[in-house]
């Protein structure tokens, strides 16, 4: 079970989250929101201008001999042009299987993301990790917003790109969603057709825990006291013409729960630090929840049926009830896969313990 965690005007998980918003908030308008952790404003390049790509290899994981690697952009229907890191396995020939990667939440596809992508590539898919709207190298003004519809539509922008190349088929096309992304995925599956199988890896249902809490912990006074901190918020951003961020996140002060020293052990080291990350270097916005208390992504999780999907979460992960939550919702074809002793993070990168070969038969079976 996870510790509760007692904070005056929120649910009591949020503690860790909002401490260090609170410090630099109280001068303004002494807002508490929901899951963003706190941040420094990075504005970086605007929508409508050249995206300035990184030429070197920066990834936190070594590049592999096996597939071929190159940066790409397209545009989502919202106009965003999206980055993305291109893998394609070497000596293939003819159409093959395609899967999109995005994820975790707050990362950037030089982390997880770009490792299951190109994991998968060795094993025969052409796939393609990409930057949600807003983030890393994509495009997108203010920087560091989240929007439950926008990421979403950013997987099927994705698809409209892999399902475009000369080398993929269009009816082979599958996705992966790590962690706040495993939703998104979810989502995006059920309205989008052209997808065939979805897996999802330590998945958050954002929706839910910015607009609920933890294990759905938050009441109705908590919440309309958020909601009217938030909207207060704005009134702030639209004077100044510009959003608030608050201090750098994941910055440990001691006594945090234990589930935020493993995304700092994460973020914050050289396992997994990348100066793009906003969980590594920056912060979202503070008004990015409101997008997400109102939008149950996960309404029509049922209509993913009768296409298959595959949930995989850490036995000791403080997010393992989204997985099974979610996987109670979806219809069959569906599977829940736990992993032994593993944590939330530890699905990020620990290749010792992630299924790639239970994903590699699920879309070698789904995709064909």
């Amino acid at each position: 079970m996870i510790r509760s965690f007692k904070l005056s005007s929120l649910s009591t998980q949020f503690k860790w989250e909002m401490t260090s918003i609170r410090h630099s908030l109280k001068k303004s308008l002494g807002l508490t929101s929901l899951i963003i952790g706190a941040l420094t404003m990075n504005q970086a390049t605007l929508a409508d201008q050249p995206l300035k790509l990184s030429n070197t290899w920066d990834k936190t994981f070594v590049q592999s001999s096996k597939v071929d690697h190159k940066k790409v952009t397209f545009k989502n229907r919202y106009g965003i042009t999206l980055a993305a890191d291109l893998y394609i396995p070497k000596n293939t020939s003819g159409k093959l299987a395609a899967i999109v990667v995005s994820g975790p939440f707050g990362a950037v596809k030089e982390q997880a993301s770009g490792l299951y992508a190109q994991t998968m590539a060795e094993r025969g898919f052409v796939t393609l990790a990409f930057d949600p709207s807003y983030t890393g190298e994509s495009g997108g003004e203010p920087r560091n917003v989240a929007s439950p519809d926008i990421n979403t539509e950013d997987f099927s922008a994705a698809v409209d790109f892999i399902g475009l190349l000369p080398n993929v088929d269009q009816n082979r096309i599958g996705v992966i969603g790590i962690c706040g992304w495993g939703g998104m995925a979810l989502s995006g599956t059920a309205i989008d057709k052209r997808i065939k199988a979805v897996v999802t890896s330590t998945m958050y249902d954002m929706t839910r825990v910015m607009s609920k809490g933890y294990n759905d912990s938050v009441t109705l006074e908590e919440r309309t006291k958020t909601l009217e901190q938030l909207g207060q918020q704005r009134w702030q951003d639209a004077k100044n013409g510009t959003p608030a961020y608050g201090p750098v996140s994941l910055e440990l002060k001691g006594g945090e729960p234990q589930f935020v020293v493993e995304y700092a052990d994460y973020y914050k080291t050289p396992r997994g630090f990348h100066p793009r990350a906003i969980n590594s270097n920056a912060s979202w916005s503070l008004t990015t929840p409101l997008s997400f208390m109102n939008m149950p992504i996960l309404t029509y999780i049922k209509e993913i049926s009768p296409r298959p999907v595959l949930f995989i979460h850490g036995e000791k992960a403080h997010s393992r009830y989204f997985s099974e939550t979610a996987y109670e919702a979806a219809l069959e074809p569906k599977e829940l896969l736990i992993i032994p002793n593993a944590n939330h993070t530890d699905l990020y990168d620990r290749v010792d313990i992630i299924p790639f070969d239970k994903m590699t038969d699920f879309f070698q079976k789904n995709l064909k």
